[in-house]
C-alpha cells in the first residue's frame, strides 16, 4: 500500500510517502518557516531532489505545494491520486474521546474542531490538512493518529489538576500530553538499543514546540505539556510555564483583552518573545555574534529542560537515559551541551567531541563517566503514523 503521511506542525509540514508495510520511503521533505518569507521547502526521492526557499503563506498553500510536486511529471513519484491508497493525518488534541488510530468521518472532523480552542496552533492545521487531502485524493482513507494517544497511561495523581473535582470529571479538564507519537517512537527506539529488563526514560522533543515525557518500561509516566500544548519548556512562540496570575494582571491591571494575551502566549512569546527570532539557528547564530537577548534566551531555555530532568528523575526515582529528538534537539549540540552541563548530581556528563558528531541514525554522546545515558535519536513520526494507519486501511 501507497500511504501518504501529512504531519502539520504549527510552522512546519512534514510528509512522506512510504510503501507499506515494507516502509520503503518513496519521497519525502518538508515545507517550514510558513508564513514568512524565507519559508524553504524540501522533496526528497530516489531519483530527485530539490530545495525552494520564498513565501508560504499559509499550510493550505504549502500542502497544495507538495501534491503538486508529488505529481510533477519531472520530479514526482504518481502519475494518479488513484496510487495513494490512504492519507494519514496526526492530529495534535484527541481530548478524552480518541484514544486510539481513528478512520476519520465527518463526526471525527467535528471533534477534531472542538479541540481546536485546546490546540489553537495545531488542530486547526490538522484539520485543514484533511479538508486538503480528502479533496485531493477522493478515494483514499483518511486516517488520524492522535499525539495525546500516548499518554493515556499517565496516572490520574500526575494528570489531574489541583481544581474542583467537577472539572475533572465533568469538564475533562486534565493533562492530556502532547507529542506523544514522536516520544512513542523514540522511546522504542531506546529501550530496544538499552537492551534494559526495565528502563526509565527521558524523552526530550525540542523543535518549534518542546515537550518532555517521564517514560517507565515504555509507558508515559508524566509530560510537561497539559491541557494544552502551551506550558512547560520554552518554545518557539509560545511561553511554556508561567504564574496564572500574570494572566490576571494583564486583563485586569494592565487592560488586555484575554484574546490578546492568548495570542500572547502561544504566538508572541517563547523564544520569539524573548529575541525576536522564532528559529533556534538564528538565534544560536546572533547569540554567537554577541546579541545578549539571545545568550540569555538559549541559558533560559536549558535551564527550563534541566528543571524539568530534576522533577521526573525524581518522580521516577532515577533515570537510566535521556534522549534528544526532533530538529533542535537532533540538531543543537549546543543546547544539548548546556542542558547536559553542570549536572553532577545526577551523575550525567556529555561527551562534547561525540555531541559535535552530526548523524541520521541513533547515537550515544555520554562522557565514560556518566551514569546516565545520552541518545540523541532522530524521530520518525511519520513512520510510526504509517505503521498505525497501515493496521486501519489494510
Amino acid at each position: 500500500m501507497n500511504i501518504l503521511i501529512l504531519n502539520a506542525g504549527s510552522s512546519s509540514i512534514k510528509f512522506q510517502l512510504l510503501q507499506m508495510p515494507s516502509e520503503k520511503v518513496v519521497c519525502s521533505g518538508m515545507a517550514e518557516r510558513i508564513g514568512q518569507n524565507d519559508a524553504v521547502l524540501s522533496f526528497k526521492s530516489q531519483h530527485s531532489e530539490l530545495t525552494e526557499t520564498g513565501t508560504i503563506a499559509s499550510h493550505q498553500e504549502g500542502l497544495e505545494r507538495i501534491v503538486e510536486l508529488l505529481l510533477d511529471s519531472d520530479k514526482g513519484v504518481i502519475k494518479h491520486v488513484e496510487e495513494i491508497d490512504a492519507v494519514g493525518h496526526r492530529v495534535v488534541h484527541g481530548g478524552k474521546l480518541f484514544t486510539n488510530t481513528t478512520l476519520i468521518t465527518n463526526e471525527v472532523k467535528g471533534k477534531i474542531a472542538e479541540f481546536a480552542t485546546l490546540a489553537p496552533l495545531h488542530n486547526p492545521h490538522n484539520l485543514e490538512g484533511i479538508h486538503i487531502a480528502e479533496r485531493l485524493f477522493p478515494k483514499a482513507p483518511q486516517i488520524a493518529v492522535f499525539d495525546t494517544a500516548f499518554h493515556q497511561t499517565i496516572p490520574e495523581k500526575a494528570k489531574k489538576y489541583a481544581l474542583p473535582n467537577k472539572l475533572y470529571e465533568e469538564e475533562g479538564i486534565q493533562v492530556y500530553g502532547f507529542h506523544g507519537t514522536s516520544h512513542k517512537y523514540v522511546s522504542e527506539k531506546a529501550i530496544a538499543h538499552l537492551q534494559l529488563a526495565t528502563s526509565k526514560i527521558l524523552s526530550i522533543h525540542l523543535g518549534n514546540g518542546c515537550s518532555m515525557t517521564a517514560i517507565v518500561n515504555g509507558k508515559s509516566m508524566d509530560h510537561s505539556l497539559g491541557f494544552a500544548p502551551s506550558n512547560g519548556l520554552i518554545m518557539g512562540s509560545r511561553s511554556g510555564d508561567i504564574d496564572h496570575a500574570i494572566i490576571f494582571h494583564l486583563v485586569n491591571k494592565l487592560g488586555y483583552e484575554l484574546s490578546d494575551v492568548e495570542r500572547m502566549i502561544n504566538k508572541e512569546s517563547g523564544m520569539l518573545g524573548l529575541t525576536g527570532y522564532a528559529d533556534l539557528r538564528d538565534i544560536q547564530r546572533e547569540a554567537a555574534n554577541g546579541d545578549k537577548d539571545c545568550v540569555l534566551a538559549l541559558e533560559m531555555n536549558a535551564y527550563r529542560i534541566k528543571k524539568y530532568i530534576g522533577a521526573y528523575a525524581a518522580a521516577m526515582n532515577g533515570v537510566d537515559a535521556i534522549i534528544f529528538t526532533a530538529g533542535i534537539g537532533e540538531n543543537s549540540n549546543l543546547l544539548r551541551s548546556k542542558v547536559c552541563s553542570d549536572m553532577e548530581f545526577l551523575e550525567l556528563a556529555i561527551d562534547q567531541e561525540k555531541n559535535e558528531i552530526r548523524s541520521n541514525s541513533l547515537r550515544e554522546i555520554q562522557s565514560q563517566e556518566s551514569k546516565i545515558r545520552i541518545l540523541v535519536i532522530p524521530t520518525n513520526e511519520e513512520l510510526e503514523i504509517a505503521k498505525q494507519a497501515f493496521q486501519i486501511a489494510h
